[in-house]
This record gives C-alpha cells, sequence and structure tokens, in this order.
C-alpha cells in the first residue's frame, strides 16, 4: 500500500469523485479570476493527505493550485457532504461486485497526537497527559473500512461502538433492502460493558466483546486482527498520523477521504 503512488488520479476514480462536487456558475459580470480546475485541486488534497506536508508548503510546481486553494476547496467540499457520500458510493460498488462481508464486523480505536488542539483533542490517559485524538474504526470480516469516527484522545473506546454501528451508511447494490448493519461485532476487553453489550443487541446485532480477567488465547483476536491491519492501512496515509487540524470537520474529511480510498483500492483488487 506505501508504493502507491499519491498523485496518481486515474480516470476510473475521477469518474466516482467529479459527478459529487458541487458546480460553481462562473458570474457573467465582474467574473475574477478564473476557478482552478477541481480535478487538479483534489490531486493536491490526496498529495496532502499522502504526504502530510502542510498546505503552505505545497510546491506550486505541481499545478495543484496554492495550498489555501486545495485547503478552501476541501472545506467546500466537507461542507457539502461530499465525502461520506463518496464513501458510501465505493461501498455500493464493493457489495455489488460480492467484496463486502456483513456476516461479522469489528471495531478498534487508534489514538493519534494532535499539535494544534480542536473540540475533538483532549488529553490522553496514557500518554502522560498530551493533547490529542482517537479514531475510531468499524470494518466488515475482509477488512473494508464501513465508517470511523473521531473523538478527544481522553475518551474510552467504548462510547463509540454504538456510534460506529450507526454511522454505517445503507449500503445498496443488490436486490432487496440495502444492508447497514452487520450480523455479529467484535470488540476486545476495552468494550468489555453489559450496558453497552444491551445497547448493540437493541440495534439487532449480536455482540462478541471479550470478557476482562479472561486469559489471552486463540479466540476473538484470531478474527479481529483484520481491523488492526486496517488501522495501519489508514495510518499509511501520513496526514492521518498526526493531527494537524484545529478544525474537527477538515480532519475527519480527511480520515473519511482515506477510508474511501481504501475501498477504492479494494474495488480495483477485486475486478
Amino acid at each position: 500500500m506505501g508504493r502507491d503512488r499519491p498523485l496518481l488520479f486515474r480516470r476510473g476514480l475521477r469518474v466516482v469523485v467529479e459527478p459529487l462536487l458541487p458546480r460553481s456558475e462562473r458570474r457573467a459580470r465582474h467574473p475574477g479570476r478564473k476557478r482552478h480546475p477541481d480535478r487538479l485541486v483534489f490531486q493536491g488534497v490526496l498529495f496532502v493527505l499522502h504526504t502530510g506536508i502542510a498546505w503552505e508548503h505545497l510546491p506550486q510546481e505541481l499545478g495543484f493550485g496554492s495550498g489555501m486553494t486545495c485547503w478552501r476547496r476541501l472545506a467546500e467540499w466537507t461542507e457539502a457532504g461530499v465525502w461520506p457520500r463518496f464513501h458510501e458510493v465505493l461501498l455500493v460498488k464493493l457489495r455489488g461486485v460480492n467484496a463486502l462481508d456483513f456476516s461479522r464486523a469489528a471495531v478498534d480505536g487508534s489514538r493519534i497526537r494532535g499539535v494544534r488542539g480542536g473540540s475533538k483533542a483532549g488529553r490522553s490517559l496514557v500518554d502522560r497527559g498530551r493533547t490529542g485524538s482517537r479514531h475510531h474504526l468499524i470494518r466488515d470480516a475482509t477488512g473494508i473500512p464501513l465508517a470511523a469516527t473521531l473523538t478527544g484522545g481522553n475518551r474510552n473506546d467504548v462510547t463509540q461502538l454504538v456510534p460506529l454501528l450507526q454511522a454505517v451508511p445503507p449500503v445498496r447494490g443488490k436486490r432487496g433492502r440495502p444492508r447497514r448493519r452487520p450480523d455479529v461485532v467484535l470488540a476486545d476487553r476495552g468494550y468489555d460493558h453489559d450496558k453497552y453489550r444491551r445497547l448493540v443487541w437493541d440495534l439487532g446485532v449480536k455482540p462478541l466483546i471479550a470478557r476482562r480477567g479472561t486469559e489471552h488465547g486463540f479466540g476473538l483476536g484470531a478474527q479481529r486482527w483484520v481491523v488492526v491491519r486496517a488501522l495501519a492501512h489508514l495510518h499509511w496515509f501520513r496526514r492521518l498520523r498526526i493531527r494537524r487540524e484545529i478544525r474537527d470537520d477538515i480532519h475527519v474529511a480527511f480520515l473519511t477521504l482515506g477510508c474511501a480510498l481504501i475501498c477504492w483500492r479494494r474495488l480495483k483488487a477485486s475486478r
């Protein structure tokens, strides 16, 4: 995954993304400077996501526009809800080619450092009180990310168990009702709480959560390792390793875009 070229905006991906981008009509009178093409700006956003470079250091010779142009366009697309729709479209395509497995799902969280704060940032309980955030991820049985959420570094993973299940979009792609809930959800000992087990049952999902104090062995870990791998794949995007955004929605945009790109790579591999 680390060998993929960050600047390669293939036609297949462009066909998926461009219909989702809001159109901006140019004024007839006093049109001002011509708007930089969305196709190039999107590549600039991908470049920042892959490399983790600061916006102001985006090389002008690449032709993607200035870093501020890319940031403004990212904020504009985020407010328009582009990234959740992009992720949902790819999930539908994956289900259409039988690449999604809703028989079980797994959840896990990963802490990242934060250097500029934000409302969804907090002092870690395990990292010497350093400020940071947590990425929470739910993936299907094969490791495809279904949804991701962001919280402060001081939040417990178990608080995101139900929000993660509710964040999974309705996935069409086959006849009948869209699929939204997995049959079973797997979680480690950090999610061991009877209150949340009941809440998961209320959603029609069977919880398989390891009990505290039980011995480690070849139990749930033999099936949960794919969510750890999915988090590792997500953090191949350098911008997601350390939180540099003050605005929560911008970091969530990068997080959702990273999930969508993983889905895109899985879709290419399944064809």
